[in-house]
């Protein structure tokens, strides 16, 4: 993750041409997310299908891959960004917002060999201290998943531990082990 430049305002930064892979800020400077390798790329599909087949159908909710999303000074980029179907992003006519501006309900972040896994647990941190309801830490390394939620220590979740999402998607818990199943594609 190189840092691209520093002293830029949050609006100059949101005035920048889009580049591949994302911008990213935060506490005034300017980083770039690291390209994501195939078993990020499969999680984050795994996660997506999974949640929006369940939460699409009843309108409960929507997962987004690599939506920006722009709160509390920072605009970030996670990696799948959940919102109640109340809350999806949109303009006045109805359609969905160019641009987003509030915190997702849950805010997923997948851990690529090059990240450092502490960066993105400060990340997740500052998701539930800035109005993120969950957040969750995947790394497919060591096939955990850490659960942040607000005013709660952070959960380790292994093996046959769920994920638990049902304060946003009723009816999802995802067993760990079977999220990383996925990545054998027997």
């Amino acid at each position: 993750m190189a840092i691209a430049q520093r002293g830029l305002t949050l609006a100059e930064f949101l005035d920048l041409p889009a580049e591949e892979p994302a911008l990213e800020y935060e506490y005034g400077r300017v980083i770039q997310k690291v390209s994501p390798k195939i078993h990020h790329s499969r999680i984050q599909k795994e996660l997506l299908e999974r949640l929006n087949r369940l939460a699409e159908p009843r309108k409960i909710a929507s997962a987004f891959p690599e939506l920006r999303a722009t709160f509390g000074g920072h605009s970030y980029v996670p990696d799948i960004a959940v919102f109640r179907w109340a809350r999806i992003p949109r303009d006045e006519t109805g359609q969905l917002a160019a641009d987003c501006f509030d915190p997702p309900d849950v805010a997923i972040e997948i851990a690529s060999p090059e990240q450092s896994v502490n960066f993105l647990t400060r990340r997740c941190v500052w998701y539930v201290e800035n109005g993120v309801g969950i957040a969750l830490l995947v790394d497919p390394a060591d096939e955990s998943v850490l659960m942040f939620r607000p005013n709660q220590p952070p959960r380790a979740l292994r093996g046959a531990d769920r994920i638990d999402l049902t304060d946003v998607v009723p009816r999802f818990r995802l067993p760990v082990q079977e999220l990383f199943a996925s990545l054998r594609m027997n």
